[in-house]
């Protein structure tokens, strides 16, 4: 494969604390032509990238996945899914800090098992 398209990017984001705008130009390459992929499919192909890549740090930073000592057969995917599943189990029930909902649930056993029988 090789570079066909090469893509500049500007994203634009207000800080809610502070109200100061942030501007940050990337980069990218695709191998897709431009009859495959045009401006709306990129930003669509980008943005859905992120959306992997916003999870994985939720898994890294909630759980320390990038730290974990699971590293052989099919134990690193089994946790991978299982943590996938957390999330999604939270984020169900409403939550949207899931460090926040980790931790609550994590204490009383009594709050997981609920959540667990108010998604079946």
């Amino acid at each position: 494969m090789h570079a066909v398209q090469a893509i500049e990017i500007k994203r634009r984001r207000v800080n809610s604390k502070t109200g100061k705008v942030q501007t940050k130009t990337v980069d990218a390459v695709t191998s897709l032509a431009p009859g495959q992929a045009g401006p709306a499919r990129l930003a669509a192909l980008l943005q859905g990238h992120w959306s992997v890549e916003a999870l994985h740090h939720v898994r890294d930073v909630t759980y320390a996945e990038d730290a974990s000592k699971i590293r052989t057969g099919s134990a690193p995917h089994t946790m991978a899914t299982l943590r996938n599943l957390a999330i999604g189990l939270m984020r169900q029930a409403g939550w949207t800090n899931i460090a926040a909902a980790a931790d609550h649930y994590r204490s009383p056993p009594d709050h997981a098992t609920a959540l667990l029988k108010a998604t079946c």
